[in-house]
C-alpha cells in the first residue's frame, strides 16, 4: 500500500492560464475547423457557418444537427481538459480544442446545446473572459432563456444539435474602426479563406469517401465543395500503387497507408479553369509532396516533411498517407492538429517510394503537350476557349460566351475586382457557384 503523502492543492491563476492558451497559434479558419471535428464526432451530417458583420457586435456562428449534449455533458465541453472516451475514429484528443479554437479568436464564448427531437429545450453556457479576468475564476455562465443571444437560440428551434457563438471577435476585427469598410471586406475575406481550408480539409466527408459521416457545410447559406488536392476527376491524372507500412510505437502498432497521385500538366487538364481550381489555396509548388490524413481528417497539406525539398519540376507530385489516432503520438499530433513530424521509421520506409513518385512528376511536367498524356488539350483553341465540337449551341444570354471568349480570363478578373470594389466579393462566391451549378459550360469559358 501506497504511504499516504502530505499535499497541497494548486490551482492555476484562472485570468493568467486563460490568456496563455489563447496563443496556441490558431489561425482562424483552422479553429473553424477544429470545432467541425466536434460535431463530426457528434453524429452531424450538416453544419451551417455563419459569419455576420455588425462593427463591435459581429459574430461567427457554427451550427450543426448532431446529438446534442445535456446539461452535465454541457457543462463539462466547457471545461478545459474535457473528461470524455473518445472512439478509435474521432477527430478530438485532448478535451481542448472547443475552448482553445474559440477563445483563441474571441473573447465570449457561447454554447447551446438540444439532445431531444420533439422539444425545444436547450441548454446554455458561456465562457466569459471579461468575467473569468474579473472573478479569477474557472465558473462558466448557465444562461437562462431570458439572457440567450437570439443567433445562438435560433438554429435550435427546429431540430436537435450544437450551436457555438463567438462574439466580441478582438482576435479577428483587431482594426481602429471596427464597424468600418475595411473591417468587412476582412471579414468577407476570411469567409473565402474558411471556405477553402474546410474545402480540402473535409473533402473526404464532403464527397461521401468516409463510410457512414457523410457531410454536408454551407458557409453563409453556401454549399462548401469538397477540394480533392489528387484531382482524381481528370482523366489524365495516374493513380500510382497504394502501398501499406506497419509502424510500431511504444503504445503499440498501427498501419499507415500511402497512395501517390501524378496531377496532369496544364496541358493535359480538361479545361483551364480547372487546372488553375486545383492548384491549391497555397498555389501549385507549396501543394506538392505530402497531404498526411489522421482519421480521414486532412492534417498536412503539401510539403516533403524533409524528405526533399520543393521543386518546381516536381510540383505534379501528390502523395496522400492515411494513419489512425492510435498513431497519434508517432506523428505528434498537437493540441491544434495543425501539425505533424513524420516518424523516422516511416520515412525511412517511404522515403525510395517518394523519389519514385516525384521522378514520375517531373517526367509528366517534362512531357511535350502533343504526347497522349495531353490529348484532352484538344477542346482548346490558342488563345480562345471554345465550345467542345459535339456541344450544341446554347440559346440566350449564355450563347454570348459560346465564341471568341478571351483565354486569359480577363472578363473573370474584370469581375473580381468590380466584386472586390463594391464590396461583394461573398455575393460574387455565390452567383459563381450558382452558374457553375446551373450553366457549368458558362462558368468555365470564364475561368471559374
Amino acid at each position: 500500500m501506497t504511504k499516504a503523502r502530505k499535499t497541497a492543492e494548486v490551482l492555476p491563476s484562472a485570468r493568467r492560464l486563460i490568456n496563455s492558451l489563447r496563443d496556441l497559434g490558431y489561425q482562424t479558419a483552422e479553429a473553424v475547423a477544429d470545432l467541425v471535428d466536434n460535431s463530426i464526432a457528434a453524429g452531424a451530417h450538416r453544419v451551417d457557418i455563419s459569419i455576420h458583420f455588425d462593427g463591435q457586435d459581429s459574430w461567427i456562428r457554427i451550427a450543426d444537427d448532431g446529438r446534442g449534449m445535456d446539461a452535465a455533458s454541457i457543462t463539462e465541453a466547457m471545461r478545459y481538459g474535457t473528461a470524455r472516451t473518445y472512439e478509435n475514429d474521432d477527430l478530438g484528443k485532448f478535451g481542448l480544442g472547443l475552448k482553445t479554437a474559440s477563445m483563441s479568436q474571441c473573447r465570449s464564448l457561447t454554447v447551446a446545446s438540444r439532445t431531444s427531437k420533439s422539444k425545444a429545450r436547450m441548454e446554455v453556457r458561456q465562457l466569459d473572459l471579461d468575467y473569468v479576468e474579473e472573478t479569477n475564476t474557472w465558473d462558466v455562465l448557465i444562461l437562462r432563456s431570458g439572457e440567450r443571444p437570439e443567433a445562438v437560440a435560433e438554429p435550435l428551434l427546429s431540430h436537435r444539435g450544437t450551436v457555438i457563438l463567438w462574439s466580441d471577435l478582438d482576435r479577428i476585427l483587431t482594426y481602429a474602426d471596427p464597424s468600418g469598410g475595411w473591417a468587412k471586406k476582412h471579414l468577407l475575406e476570411l469567409a473565402e479563406r474558411i471556405e477553402e481550408h474546410l474545402a480540402m480539409v473535409f473533402h473526404r466527408f464532403l464527397a461521401g469517401e468516409v463510410p457512414r459521416k457523410k457531410l454536408r457545410i454551407t458557409l453563409n447559406g453556401v454549399a462548401v465543395e469538397a477540394w480533392d488536392p489528387f484531382a482524381r476527376e481528370e482523366k489524365a491524372t495516374e493513380a500510382l500503387k497504394s502501398t501499406e507500412y506497419e509502424l510500431s510505437t511504444p503504445a503499440g502498432s498501427g498501419i499507415v497507408k500511402m497512395s501517390p497521385y501524378i496531377l496532369p500538366p496544364k496541358a493535359s487538364f480538361s479545361s483551364e479553369a480547372a487546372w488553375r481550381h486545383q492548384s491549391g489555396p497555397a498555389n501549385w509548388n507549396r501543394q506538392q509532396g505530402l497531404y498526411i490524413y489522421r482519421a480521414n481528417r486532412l492534417i498536412q497539406s503539401g510539403g516533403w516533411s524533409r524528405i526533399r525539398t520543393i521543386d518546381e519540376h516536381t510540383k505534379l507530385s501528390r502523395i496522400a498517407l492515411f494513419f489512425g489516432p492510435e498513431l497519434d503520438a508517432a506523428f505528434g499530433i498537437n493540441v491544434a492538429k495543425m501539425r505533424v513530424k513524420l516518424p523516422s521509421e516511416l520515412k525511412d520506409q517511404i522515403e525510395e517510394a517518394v523519389s519514385g513518385a516525384a521522378r514520375q512528376a517531373r517526367d509528366a511536367y517534362d512531357a511535350k503537350p502533343d504526347t497522349p498524356k495531353a490529348a484532352n488539350s484538344s477542346r482548346r483553341g490558342k488563345g480562345k476557349v471554345t465550345a467542345p465540337a459535339d456541344s450544341s449551341p446554347t440559346e440566350g444570354p449564355a450563347g454570348a460566351f459560346e465564341e471568341g471568349v478571351d483565354g486569359d480570363g480577363k472578363q473573370r478578373e474584370a469581375l473580381e475586382n468590380a466584386a472586390a470594389v463594391a464590396e461583394e466579393t461573398a455575393a460574387l462566391r455565390r452567383i459563381v457557384k450558382a452558374l457553375k451549378r446551373e450553366t457549368p459550360r458558362v462558368a468555365r469559358q470564364l475561368g471559374w
